[in-house]
């Protein structure tokens, strides 16, 4: 008998897509759009239609595994959790409970995930992390100027006139984006595109500009001295709703569109069309990606960015907005995944934090107590954190490492016991997005393969390994049993009357409270009750200048290094969310290991061919890859896909340094400048 279930991706993607599964017993027969998610209702991506292989992989790990005179070895439940609980008394005992490590990120999105921080906080604390990898310097930026971070609901994009995709490509990172665009172009929409790359989304597009990587700010900022002294500005909206204006309009009289040109890359007269493009067509939808503001200089080139919108009075109308980021369906704290949080946010049993952006690092010196143990779930740290060959050397100084994962990945292999992680049809939990406006539910659609405990249950069951009261279980620990979880989940939605168990069954709903359009009403949560191009929380917060202004990277091409000339890109992939889903045969069929994408000019320089198998380096590390030439790549650049692992040929992350973003405890990846040459 087939059965159908209403469930959504879980994944740490933009699209947070809806889609139906059919099920005959415990078989998967099918993968289907979902027509209610207006933002996806096309259906899911390769990666969301291979999740059938994912489930059902022969890699994937079904019991626990102890590692053996360097091999991985399976033993029981019962084991696994005696020693990782007497290793937890004894280590709380001798060193006190900041001796363990709790890193979790955002592998797996969901409402269950605040187990994992009960469990820790009642074992009397941990060391943890704060910051972010993903997103925090842009969000802290958005925040401070226009008070919360929210934008138009995605279908609004066609009612834009003007489209801006500044460092964004939404034909492989966020399909669905596409098809409002495509709508808006219909209608007679022009399409910009500014990227270093020549990207399948800038295919599409009217104009494309390559700046030089990181230089995004002064482009910005040339582009809106033209708009104001063209008098292209809109000085209505200015004078209601922005405060700081005169002053952002002074800083700018000393800025050389010379210069500026110089130092991005960009020719003066495309600075200029650019610039009449957006002083007179509206509305205009400027959407930024996440790789900018993983610069150093991040939040502030995402202020000058902000600017652009702002000037021109695109904020708070129809086809008008800001389209970075928005939080309107994270109506539940602990759903607020990737999670930013800041050290002064933790309550005393989590006192002690270290910043994510220099994980390998700090874990390495933390001192009264050192690091004895760490435990990982929903992350790959090895691969994905800055910096690799630190975070390896920091995990083989441990006593302990357990890590809890569906496949052995890079931080899987450094472990001392694996324990088997649920897949997301194992498990019932509730998921909000940072893209669609939806609350969905998460259903779950078979029972756990082989000997796989969700991670709710690992904890309830360690919760009785170590003694808690049956009190102090029963409240934060929800029984391996179905009634139990959605018991769980209901006392979280209790507060709104639209979302309820049984309704999110039937479906997506609409976050309670939407603004379809973000700043309708005009109310900004700032200071001045006003958009702040002016903000003195910035100085005051992170030591930034009040305006927007342009840095120069910490590292990067202008900083002239002969040694490292090259500037290492490392986006994301339409085959990969980070480092999930490369493993699956479905995708290594199509993409089967990591290349250095070089223009053919670096190439010739170098004396390399096509295809060759070379080394990329830096004083951090170096990778042996093959090469792949791209004649639309802009000079300077070279490109290595985010999300490979080691064991496939290489992360870059194994060169990129551990150093936080200006603002928002962001992880500044992509300051990173190499050298290539023959093996």
């Amino acid at each position: 008998m087939i059965k159908t279930f209403h469930t959504a991706c879980p994944r740490n993607c933009y699209s947070t897509c809806s889609f139906i599964v059919k099920m005959n017993g415990q078989s998967i027969t099918s993968i289907e759009p979902q027509p209610l998610n207006k933002s996806t209702s096309e259906g899911p991506c390769l990666k969301g239609l291979s999740y059938k292989e994912r489930a059902q992989s022969k890699d994937r790990i079904l019991h626990p595994l102890k590692k053996v005179k360097g091999k991985f070895e399976r033993i029981s439940w019962e084991e696994a959790l005696n020693e990782i609980a007497e290793r937890l008394i004894n280590y709380k005992a001798e060193y006190g409970s900041h001796s363990v490590l709790f890193y979790a990120a955002s592998g797996m999105s969901g409402l269950l995930n605040g187990v994992s921080s009960d469990f820790w906080r009642l074992y009397g604390g941990t060391t943890t992390v704060y910051g972010n990898l993903c997103w925090p310097a842009g969000l802290e930026a958005s925040r401070l100027t226009l008070g919360e971070n929210k934008h138009n609901v995605p279908w609004d994009t066609e009612n834009a006139k003007l489209i801006l995709l500044w460092g964004k490509n939404p034909a492989e990172s966020n399909i669905h984006q596409m098809l409002p665009i495509e709508k808006a172009q219909r209608k007679g929409a022009k399409l910009v595109v500014i990227d270093p790359r020549r990207t399948p989304s800038s295919e599409r597009a009217d104009l494309l500009l390559q700046p030089i990587p990181g230089t995004d700010g002064i482009l910005a900022l040339a582009i809106a001295k033209i708009i104001i002294e063209k008098g292209l500005h809109d000085l209505e909206f200015i004078e209601k709703y922005v405060f700081g204006f005169s002053e952002f309009e002074k800083s700018l009289e000393s800025l050389d569109l010379v210069q500026a040109s110089k130092e991005c890359g960009i020719p003066v007269h495309f600075i200029k069309k650019l610039a009449s493009l957006i002083g007179s067509i509206k509305p205009m939808t400027l959407v930024p990606g996440y790789g900018m503001q993983r610069y150093s200089n991040g939040g502030q080139t995402t202020r000058c960015l902000l600017a652009l919108s702002i000037i021109t009075g695109n904020i708070g109308k129809s086809g008008a907005c800001w389209h970075y980021a928005n939080l309107q369906s994270y109506v539940f704290d602990k759903v607020k995944e990737p999670v930013n949080y800041f050290p002064s946010q933790f309550d005393k049993p989590f006192r002690r934090a270290i910043p994510t952006a220099l994980l390998g690092e700090k874990m390495m010196e933390q001192k009264n107590p050192e690091l004895k143990m760490v435990w990982i779930e929903r992350g790959n740290p090895v691969t994905q954190n800055p910096d690799s060959n630190k975070t390896i050397e920091a995990f083989r100084k441990l006593d302990f490492v357990v890590v809890v994962e569906q496949f052995l990945t890079d931080t899987a292999q450094e472990a001392s016991i694996i324990l088997p992680a649920k897949n997301m049809f194992e498990q019932t939990d509730i998921i909000g997005s940072y893209w669609n406006p939806y609350v969905q539910m998460k259903q779950k659609v078979m029972e756990p393969a082989g000997e796989v405990k969700p991670e709710t249950e690992i904890y309830y069951l360690l919760a009785r390994k170590l003694g808690f009261s049956e009190e102090v279980i029963q409240n934060h620990f929800p029984e391996n049993n179905d009634e139990a979880i959605e018991k769980y989940l209901n006392k979280e939605l209790k507060v709104f009357e639209e979302l309820s168990i049984e309704k999110l069954k039937q479906g997506p709903i609409l976050a309670p409270g939407l603004e379809e359009i973000a700043f309708e009403n005009m109310n900004f949560n700032t200071p001045s009750g006003k958009i702040e191009l002016f903000s003195q929380q910035a100085f005051d917060k992170w030591e930034v200048p009040q305006l927007p202004t342009y840095e120069r990277l910490e590292e990067g091409q202008k900083n002239e290094n002969p040694q490292f000339p090259l500037s290492l890109m490392s986006p994301n992939t339409k085959n990969r969310i980070h480092s999930q889903f490369g493993n699956l045969e479905s995708i290594r069929a199509l993409d089967s290991e990591p290349l250095l994408i070089m223009s053919p000019k670096d190439a010739r320089a170098r004396e390399i061919k096509q295809g060759e198998r070379i080394k990329v380096w830096n004083e951090r590390g170096e990778v042996l890859i093959k090469t792949s030439f791209d004649h639309s790549l802009r000079p300077g650049n070279v490109v290595m896909v985010n999300g490979y692992w080691n064991s496939e040929g290489g992360s870059p992350n194994l060169l990129s340094k551990g150093r936080e973003t200006d603002m928002g405890h962001g992880t500044a990846f992509h300051d990173n400048m190499v050298e290539v040459e023959k093996i």
